[in-house]
């Protein structure tokens, strides 16, 4: 049976140790290696060792009891979690550690809800009981109120021929049938075993055990508990599909895909097509940190790594289709790369489109007026992280600007707007309804066009052309999001419609209909939630006023207070700090990506990015039309009546 299970925590937590004990107990490593003495073996970028956080999402490899699993260490730190979160698409099953001296901590509560969100069976392991002030009672009641009810401690291992019977009643209770035996006194081991199984698996049962990683305590037995308690399914015999879940590239900078198999096998020469292409498997790799060896074929259920794919990108499912859903932790920073050195900017460019091809978020944007990099961010360690890498794989020193925060633009109301492109011997017009979407739903399309009116090829090109790239706002030149836009018409010419035509008619429709609505700007928003003495609400409280944001009704339970609501990130991003000083670092505050809403002080951000609508060289509201065999200009305001679909 093959398992991938991840490991995952809040920063400290002791997540990596706990990994380092699990690969040495099944003697896949030596030697047990430790963060703060910087010889960790998934820790084994330079970065991370000097900076004893983990950065990458690595695994490790091992066999226990028949079974073959890959372990997952992913990063603890919010800044790298969109790389924790790709790897939870890999897991069959996590394993989430919670110190019992610092209890359910910010990042713990974001890393549970996107488990819960992937719907990947999580088991608890409390770590750090050896220390003084741990109380197991406490954290177990923290864990139930913070996190789920759902959740059972195991300090006796249960198996299909015992079961403790303090868990006989709770396990009964949430099932109607066993609970019906339990009451006769005829329920059986092997009937609640399974049931357990099943609890775990579509989680209503969250297994919890405790010990200290550092000292070794209880992580064997835990391991004991999971090869019981983890069983795995996967259908070999189907054709291959696989995900797509990381990109890296190896010392030669040559590309590794790292795939989780979802059925089928896969075999070195194997080919796929995708798109105008096809690529043929060279080589395949199973890791075990930094360390490999190639195999001729692997199973579904397994975790590896190929050579020969460049075109799929992290997300991809190949062999089908369909794409992973789209990630909950997006950067709401942009940064300037400042780079100084002798090497040509259009290199610096090139390395840092190899850096997103395996980090995905950086959303790298480059500007061709002003010759410059810009990338997207979690927030400042990532920068500084970044800073590292450029200089130890590309061998090039840069530094970052201030970052700023990512805004982007709505639409307030409905239009229909009109492009027309028309210079000599080129033909496109394009008739877009634009309406308001609800927020957060992004960018959609609808198709009413006839195809009397516009060839079926032509619809799908204008569809490819709204979403082929972010487009433009008036306001700020960020881009655009919850628009529903529909195609309602649109022309071609037999003879003059060429290659980029229906693009720039698609452009200049969207434009033309920004320029009729009232548009409206939108920042990024956290879901906050504080926690701590109420000695401290009124400080609490008053922040959140000053810094723009919303609060529901107190939560007072005894001497804690607990405070929800949305706030905007500019006002709130180094709020971190200031709250575990006045609560002593007591106090506990989850911040979590919100969504975009509308800007506190739009006015003020207008004026001080100074966009200018009308200079913007990627995009124009007026309409290209022939004449005499020249071409002429409309502008916006005169577009519709212009327009060839429309009946006079």
């Amino acid at each position: 049976m093959y398992k991938t299970i991840g490991v995952l925590a809040h920063v400290d937590a002791g997540k990596t140790t706990f990994s380092e004990q699990l690969l040495y107990h099944t003697e896949s490593i030596k030697e047990r290696g430790r963060v703060d003495h910087q010889d960790a073996f998934l820790d084994n970028h330079s970065i991370e060792r000097k900076r004893g956080i983990t950065i990458f999402a690595e695994q490790g490899r091992f066999d226990y009891k028949g079974d073959t699993y890959t372990l997952i260490d992913t990063p603890g730190h919010v800044d790298f979690s969109p790389e924790m979160e790709r790897a939870i698409h890999a897991m069959d099953y996590a394993i989430l550690i919670i110190s019992a001296i610092d209890g359910i901590e910010g990042h713990t509560v974001t890393v549970w809800n996107l488990l819960r969100k992937y719907h990947v069976p999580t088991f608890i392991f409390i770590n750090k009981m050896d220390r003084e002030g741990a109380v197991i009672d406490e954290v177990m009641q923290s864990i139930r109120s913070e996190l789920s009810e759902n959740a059972i401690l195991l300090d006796e291992q249960v198996n299909p021929d015992q079961m403790p019977d303090k868990h006989i009643e709770w396990i009964a209770e949430r099932d109607e049938l066993l609970l019906e035996q339990y009451m006769e006194g005829k329920v059986d081991a092997t009937s609640l075993f399974n049931a357990l199984l099943t609890l775990i698996k579509t989680e209503q049962a969250f297994v919890c055990m405790s010990g200290s990683a550092l000292k070794d305590i209880g992580v064997k037995e835990f391991l004991e508990q999971l090869s019981r308690l983890m069983p795995t399914d996967f259908d070999a015999d189907s054709s291959f599909k696989g995900l797509v879940f990381k990109i890296r590239h190896d010392e030669k900078n040559q590309r590794l895909t790292f795939i989780k198999a979802l059925q089928g096998t896969l075999n070195v020469r194997d080919e796929f097509s995708f798109a105008l292409t096809t690529e043929k498997i060279t080589e395949i790799r199973l890791y075990n940190g930094n360390r490999y060896h190639t195999v001729q074929k692997v199973e579904a259920g397994e975790i590896f790594a190929v050579k020969g794919l460049s075109y799929p990108q992290i997300g991809t499912i190949i062999g089908s289709e369909s794409v992973q859903e789209k990630l909950e932790l997006i950067p709401t920073l942009q940064a300037k790369v400042v780079y100084n050195g002798t090497e040509h900017i259009k290199d610096i460019l090139r390395y840092f489109r190899i850096l997103e091809s395996e980090e995905p978020t950086l959303k790298v944007v480059w500007s061709e007026k002003f010759q410059e990099v810009n990338v997207h961010v979690m927030g400042v360690i990532q920068l500084e992280v970044l800073i590292e890498v450029a200089k130890e794989r590309f061998g090039i020193d840069i530094q970052f600007d201030n970052p700023k925060i990512l805004y982007m633009e709505t639409i307030e109301n409905s239009c229909v707007g009109y492009g027309h492109f028309e210079p000599l011997k080129h033909y496109a017009e394009v008739h877009l309804k634009m309406e308001p979407a609800p927020r957060g739903s992004g960018i959609k399309f609808r198709n009413e066009c006839h195809a009397d009116d516009l060839s079926i090829g032509h619809q799908r090109l204008i569809e490819k052309h709204l979403f082929e790239r972010e487009h433009h706002g008036l306001l700020t030149g960020y881009p655009v999001t919850d628009i529903c836009f529909t195609l309602l018409t649109g022309r071609a010419h037999v003879k003059h419609t060429d290659g980029g035509d229906f693009r720039e008619a698609t452009f200049r429709a969207l434009r033309q209909g920004l320029e009729q609505v009232e548009n409206r700007l939108l920042e990024p928003y956290y879901q906050y939630k504080m926690k701590a003495s109420t000695d401290f609400m009124g400080r609490m409280l008053s922040d959140i006023q000053q810094a723009s944001g919303t609060f529901e009704t107190p939560n007072i339970m005894g001497e804690q207070v607990t405070i929800s609501g949305k706030v905007p990130v500019s006002t709130f991003m180094n709020y971190s700090a200031t709250f575990a000083a006045y609560t002593n670092g007591k106090g506990v505050l989850t911040l979590q990506f919100g969504g975009y809403d509308f800007c506190h002080n739009a006015e003020e951000v207008i004026e001080a990015i100074g966009y200018d609508k009308n200079a913007d060289p990627e995009y124009s509201s007026s309409s290209i039309f022939c004449a005499k065999g020249k071409g002429y200009s409309v502008p916006w305001s005169e577009a519709e009546a212009a327009m060839h679909c429309i009946k006079k």
